[in-house]
Parts: C-alpha cells; structure tokens; sequence
C-alpha cells in the first residue's frame, strides 16, 4: 500500500461545554486547521455530534499527530480532554 492508500485518523474527545469554553479561542483553532491544510499536513476535519462532543481529523500518514495536537489551540486550552491517532488504510475513494 503506498502512502496515497493511507492516513491518519486523529479523534478529539471535547469538553461537555464546549460550546461556551471554544470562543475565545476558536479563531486559533481554524488557522491552525487552514494552516496545516495548506502545508498539506492535514486532509480534512470537523466536528461531530450535536452538540459537538468531539471531531475528526484526517492527517497524512507521516504527519506528526502528537506535535499536531500540541500545536492546537484548543488542546492547549483544555478543550479537547482526550484523543487519539490511529492508520486508517483507505480502501475505496
């Protein structure tokens, strides 16, 4: 399988009151997205569940998942209270 064929997938586990806690911090959180889309780090993301209880976001495969996190906004301010990287293998598009 070659790396077009896989990535990763980063799950956000957030607060209950995200929706009150993101405001200040949410414009960060788009340009870290933006940013790390444009370098070509992330696919996709977005938030699941309504309200949001978390989000998905679909990294290349060799993208640093941990540094990723870390750089976030939103993990830093305490609003994601877990996640998780796994290797997704895409098997149709």
């Amino acid at each position: 399988m070659s790396l077009k064929d896989s990535h990763q997938i980063l799950l956000y586990e957030y607060v209950p009151d995200i929706l009150e806690r993101r405001g200040e911090h949410r414009d960060a959180h788009l340009r870290h997205l933006q940013e790390a889309k444009a370098s070509g780090e992330l696919v996709a993301a977005g938030a699941f569940g309504d309200p949001p209880s978390g989000a998905l976001l679909i990294l290349r495969d060799d993208a640093d998942a941990e540094g990723f996190v870390n750089g976030d906004p939103y993990f830093s301010a305490g609003l994601v209270r877990s996640w998780r990287a796994e290797r997704w293998a895409v098997a149709v598009r």
